[in-house]
C-alpha cells in the first residue's frame, strides 16, 4: 500500500493579531516593517490597522521556530522551514493584494531569525497563505514543517525516517508523533495505522512508542511498547515500513 507523507506541526494556537506577543528580535521585526512600509508606499499601515499586522504573522513565525526547534547536537539545532498561515475570508482578501511582497519579506527574515538564533534550515524559507472562513477577523493560524528542497537530500546526522521508495522525513521535534489522523506530525496513510499510531522521542537514546494503536507498533519485526532505537532501526505501521536514519 502507497504511503502518503504529510508532515505537519499540530495547531496550537490562533492568535488575536492585535495581541501576538512580540518576541526579543525587535531589531528584525522592526526592519520588516520598515521595509514592508517603504515597498508599498505605506499601504500596510492604513490597510491593516484593524485587522492583520504584518509584523504580528513574522513574530508568530517566529514562535513557531522556537516552539518546534529540535536539539540535534551541540552544533545544529533543526527548526522548520515551510509555514502554512490560515486567515479569515475577509484578512486573506485584503492580504492577497499584498501577497507576493509579503511572503518575500517573510521569507527573507525567516532566515535572518534563524541566522540569529543558530537554527539549521534543512530547505529554504517558504510562507503560503491560505483561507479558512471558520476563522474569525484578526485571527490567524499557523502550521509548520521541516522539508528540504525539491530533490535535495536530508543533510547528513539529521535524524530522520526513510520510507521504502527512498523519500526521507526529517525529525525536527523533541517527539515526532505518527499515525492517519490529521493532528499528527507524519501522516501514514495505511489502513493498519491508528489516528495517532506511535511517537518518537529525539534523545540518547532515540525511543519509539506506541499510543495504544489498535494493530500494533512493531520495531525489527516484533511489536513493541518501548523501544531504544539505534541508527538503521525498522518501524513498521500496518504494511508501511520506515527506516530510521541517525548517521
Amino acid at each position: 500500500m502507497r504511503a502518503d507523507i504529510e508532515v505537519t506541526a499540530p495547531t496550537r494556537y490562533a492568535l488575536p493579531l492585535q495581541t501576538a506577543a512580540r518576541l526579543p528580535s525587535v531589531s528584525i521585526l522592526d526592519a520588516f516593517e520598515a521595509r514592508l512600509d517603504r515597498l508599498v508606499n505605506g499601504a500596510f499601515a492604513r490597510a491593516f490597522t484593524a485587522e492583520v499586522q504584518p509584523i504580528e504573522i513574522a513574530a508568530a513565525l517566529h514562535r513557531e521556530m522556537d516552539d518546534r526547534a529540535a536539539v540535534i547536537d551541540k552544533a545544529r539545532t533543526i527548526t522548520p522551514n515551510v509555514f502554512h498561515l490560515d486567515l479569515s475570508s475577509r484578512d486573506f482578501e485584503r492580504l492577497t493584494v499584498f501577497v507576493d511582497a509579503l511572503r518575500a519579506e517573510l521569507n527573507g527574515v525567516t532566515t535572518e531569525y534563524a541566522k540569529n538564533q543558530g537554527y539549521v534550515l534543512v530547505g529554504p524559507p517558504e510562507v503560503y497563505f491560505a483561507e479558512d472562513a471558520d476563522l474569525d477577523v484578526g485571527v490567524f493560524r499557523v502550521r509548520s514543517q521541516a522539508r528540504p528542497a525539491p530533490g535535495a537530500p536530508v543533510a547528513a546526522g539529521t535524524p530522520r525516517l526513510v520510507f521504502a521508495d527512498g523519500r526521507e522525513v526529517p525529525l525536527v521535534s523533541t517527539v515526532t508523533r505518527l499515525g492517519r489522523g490529521t493532528e499528527v506530525n507524519v501522516h501514514i496513510d495505511d489502513a493498519g495505522a491508528s489516528r495517532t499510531h506511535c511517537e518518537i522521542v529525539l534523545g540518547s537514546p532515540v525511543k519509539i512508542r506506541d499510543l495504544g494503536s489498535t494493530n500494533g507498533t512493531f520495531v525489527n519485526g516484533q511489536r513493541i511498547t518501548e523501544f531504544e532505537a539505534i541508527d538503521g532501526t525498522r518501524l513498521t505501521i500496518g504494511t508501511t515500513t520506515l527506516t530510521l536514519r541517525t548517521d
